[in-house]
């Protein structure tokens, strides 16, 4: 097993300052924004990006946390039931700008599914995409970042391992090759 590294904590910091600063150019004072961070690793990059913003603009962004388990396409595939995360979202959505958080963007269906099971909580006037890592040539379904820290080619035996400080890791991103 080969890895590379995409990110070390260094280059996440100069990357997160970057992605909020792109949020703020777009967002302003987030006033009518709120942030939501898709279960489960979505939401330590999600706190991170809403902690850097509320730094920068001396205010109070809101964040959420969003599980989309019941919502996959691929739920009742699987031989073993998948263990659902807790959603935390504390405000409404009806009619706002909404920022979905997440990782990696791979396939695209863990985002079809969180618009699924954001419809709960209302409809918001738009929703956008920010993820760390956009794997490009990858997608199953129309899907694109509209903020992305790195966007990376891959292969489908490659995958991205995010090691956070959040999750009990350095933090590190690895583009690891799978030996065949």
């Amino acid at each position: 097993m080969q890895k590379r590294l995409l990110f070390d904590s260094k280059l996440l910091k100069v990357t997160i300052g970057r992605l909020c600063r792109q949020l703020i150019e777009v967002h302003n004072d987030f006033s009518g924004t709120v942030i939501i961070g898709l279960q489960p690793r979505g939401i330590f990059l999600a706190e991170r990006i809403k902690n850097e913003l509320d730094r920068m603009l001396s205010g109070e962004v809101h964040l959420g946390y969003l599980d989309a388990t019941f919502h996959r396409d691929d739920l009742r595939r699987r031989n073993e039931p998948i263990a659902p995360s807790q959603t935390k979202i504390s405000f409404l959505i009806e009619d706002k700008n909404v920022i979905l958080v997440d990782d990696v963007l791979f396939t695209g269906r863990t985002v079809r599914a969180a618009l699924d099971a954001m419809n709960t909580f209302g409809r918001p006037a738009k929703v956008e995409l920010l993820v760390l890592i956009d794997r490009l040539y990858s997608r199953h379904i129309p899907v694109k970042a509209d903020y992305a820290g790195r966007k990376v080619n891959t292969i489908q035996s490659q995958r991205v391992l995010v090691e956070l400080k959040e999750q009990g890791e350095e933090d590190n991103i690895w583009l690891i090759n799978k030996e065949e």
